[in-house]
């Protein structure tokens, strides 16, 4: 903001004083001129701080005032590629199938607003606090898997379809570990309202009784995020692009948008399961600012981890993927729930969570390192059967 405040005073000021403004601004040169040898480093210098030189690294005039309006401009980039997205042609493939691929959109999109229903932002701000309320919200982010299977299928592409059965499968696979994870906690909170469950971590947040829990609904809803490294439906280098690949305009900018809003919605849901939401660690008696700072910093956390995965972690390999939501995810977190039940019942005392859960944490980082890093497996090869033989 003060770059830019500074582009905009400049940009006045040519507009104000010209002539004045060009006088301080060849002061101003002629002073650098003298600490500085002439040459080639003078005018690369002399490139880079004064915008315009000669080829011998003698400064000219100041820029002109149209590059300043569009430098200070560049600050509301993200207004005008919004608008740009708004005003291109929206194309269709001569062969796609009209209703599906004009209506896939939508059902990727509608779901992620819905998931904004019960999204605790602060005490007594939300929408409705439902009794069912993380039933609901992995029950609506699920039906996004439809929406991507209608835009690869409507498509008429390739590509788009290969793209959009990648997505039905991590889908389907990654969505049960995120529903059991979500099973375990609600057995250690006693309910399913997200907002009762923020309140009850006004001393402890539940990630301190429930780390393993807290890692495979994260790592799941990676994969239900279609972020790296389970970004396999979207792979640029195998299905170029993925099931979006013949979308254009404000449709392509739909994809995009709800990408973006799901993060967001999953940011403030993991960080009222785990960490607290707005009540951890000042309670809930705070005003409603620091509540909000609260929420907003949690879920910056969660989203900040997610970019930082992106450009850390390579993509896996589809038998990489499959068999780690399988083989590993499934396992622990039914081993999760069988030991939360044991300890209600039996009345034992959280530590026992705690300890189980560290063990676990450490099995399942184990278990990662093996999965990702196995070699693919050789393609099976059917030996030829001579005509005796089968005779």
């Amino acid at each position: 903001l003060g770059e830019a405040g500074d582009l905009v005073h400049h940009a006045l000021d040519a507009v104000l004083r010209p002539e004045a403004s060009r006088h301080d601004h060849a002061v101003e040169v002629r002073e650098r001129e003298a600490d500085r040898p002439h040459g080639l480093g003078r005018a690369f210098d002399c490139r880079l701080d004064d915008r315009r030189c000669d080829a011998l690294g003698r400064p000219g005039e100041r820029a002109d005032l149209g590059q300043h309006v569009l430098e200070a401009i560049v600050t509301v980039a993200g207004l005008q590629n919004a608008l740009k997205l708004v005003g291109k042609e929206d194309l269709r493939p001569k062969a796609a199938d009209p209703w599906t691929f004009e209506l896939g959109p939508y059902f990727v999109f509608i779901p992620v607003l819905m998931g904004f229903v019960i999204v605790p932002f602060m005490a007594d701000w939300h929408i409705r606090l439902l009794d069912l309320g993380l039933i609901y919200f992995v029950s609506v982010s699920g039906l996004s898997v439809i929406g991507w299977m209608m835009a690869g299928w409507g498509s008429d592409n390739r590509y788009a379809l290969l793209g959009a059965l990648r997505s039905v499968a991590q889908g389907i696979s990654y969505e049960l570990p995120l529903v059991l994870s979500v099973i375990a906690l609600a057995m250690f909170a006693g309910t399913y309202n997200l907002g009762l469950i923020v309140e009850q971590q006004d001393k402890v947040p539940f990630i301190v009784w429930q780390p393993m829990t807290a890692m495979i609904f994260f790592i799941a809803a990676l994969a239900e995020l279609n972020r790296a490294p389970f970004d396999i439906p979207v792979g640029e280098s195998e299905v170029a692009g993925g099931p979006f690949i013949e979308y254009s305009g404000i449709r392509w900018s739909m994809f995009q948008l709800a990408e973006y809003a799901a993060i967001f919605v999953m940011s403030i849901v993991f960080a009222s399961m785990f960490l607290g939401g707005y009540v951890w660690p000042f309670g809930d008696e705070v005003g409603i600012g620091l509540q909000l700072v609260l929420t907003g910093a949690k879920a910056l956390l969660f989203f900040f981890v997610i970019v930082w995965i992106r450009v850390s972690v390579p993509r896996l390999r589809i038998d990489q993927l499959m068999a780690y939501s399988w083989k590993v995810l499934l396992p622990l977190t039914l081993a999760q729930v069988l030991i939360n039940g044991l300890v209600l019942v039996n009345g034992w005392s959280e530590v026992v969570l705690l300890v189980t859960g560290l063990i676990g944490c450490g099995a399942l980082v184990s278990l990662t390192s093996r999965a990702v890093s196995r070699p693919r497996m050789p393609a099976m090869r059917t030996a030829p059967v001579m005509q005796g033989e089968a005779a």
